[in-house]
């Protein structure tokens, strides 16, 4: 066992940490290599815990919720890959709703409508978790997650504890401060209005599945969008071409496109889905056809909206 492993078992005992962990199959793109440790954090002090003593043994550490939006390399993420489970979701006031960074995207959605609390109905079947969104302020058609935060806790990387105010986060399409930071999201406070019909609220949440299961592939593994979609001014899109990723590469014949077992989506062509065999450098060379089809044929330079993880070759 080594140093790492030790400390962490001694200051959480009972705390999963699996040497060689495949992460694969902690994805919903079902690809990627081992991580040296992984450990599964039930809650914020021991997450934090887990923070503190990689920076002590001076050892690489990856966050990983859900398993959305990502793409682990095939030759695996060297370091601590930290996946936290569980968490608490909890009011904390008439119109605060805070949530653990592990609480996922749905259980927030079910927790807040079945005690009819309004703003979050809409984001049932975001994939991924509370921390996640909040790192990527994630989107879903005109809206983003950060627009209905109130604050976060964060952690940096030496362990260190601060709460920030949303307008202090950086938040933009696809982004926030965390991405340069590398600050770590322990909870997250979100406003809601209560008083709401929870049937209602059901129904609007409802239409949101039934919208995302028409429109997207969801019978397959991916990651979702695999591009951001074009932003004016500095994106200038061919007139009659939808200022939207998916429309330009299905516009640049590649949808249905294959490299080894990964192909664009005849869905939707923002998605790349694994048809069973795909491997990450499958995915990457598909990712990577796709951005120099759009470039060459219409000028646009196609922006990753995954996020790359792991052991990449140079």
């Amino acid at each position: 066992m080594t140093p790492f492993e030790q400390a962490v078992r001694a200051a959480v005992p009972g705390m999963p940490v699996t040497a060689g962990a495949p992460l694969a199959p902690l994805t919903t793109f079902k690809v990627g290599g081992p991580a040296d440790w992984l450990v599964e954090p039930a809650e914020g002090d021991a997450l934090v815990t887990v923070i503190r003593l990689a920076h002590q043994h001076q050892l690489p550490l990856t966050m990983l919720g859900g398993g959305s939006n990502v793409l682990i390399a095939d030759g695996g993420v060297r370091g601590v890959v930290v996946r936290p489970r569980g968490g608490t979701i909890a009011m904390v006031g008439a119109s605060l709703v805070r949530a653990d960074a592990a609480v996922t995207i749905n259980g927030l959605v079910r927790w807040t409508v079945a005690r009819g609390l309004q703003g979050l109905e809409a984001w049932a079947g975001t994939p991924g978790t509370v921390g996640g969104a909040i790192h990527g302020n994630a989107h879903w058609r005109a809206a983003n997650i950060g627009d209905l935060v109130e604050s976060v806790r964060l952690c940096t990387r030496d362990g260190t504890l601060r709460q920030v105010t949303a307008d202090r986060l950086g938040f933009g399409y696809d982004t926030s401060r965390l991405q340069q930071t590398g600050e770590i999201a322990v909870w997250a406070a979100f406003r809601v209005t209560p008083g709401g019909d929870p049937e209602a609220l059901r129904a609007i949440a409802r239409d949101s599945l039934h919208f995302r299961k028409r429109t997207q592939p969801l019978a397959s593994p991916s990651a979702g969008c695999i591009f951001q979609n074009p932003q004016a001014p500095r994106d200038r899109v061919p007139d009659g071409i939808p200022p939207s990723a998916g429309a330009l590469v299905d516009r640049a014949g590649l949808k249905g496109r294959a490299v080894g077992g990964a192909r664009v989506s005849t869905t939707h062509a923002n998605f790349i889905v694994n048809e069973g065999s795909a491997t990450a450098a499958d995915v990457a060379a598909l990712v990577e056809a796709c951005r120099t089809a759009v470039r060459d044929q219409f000028g646009v330079a196609l922006r990753d909206e995954i996020v790359r993880l792991g052991d990449w070759p140079s």
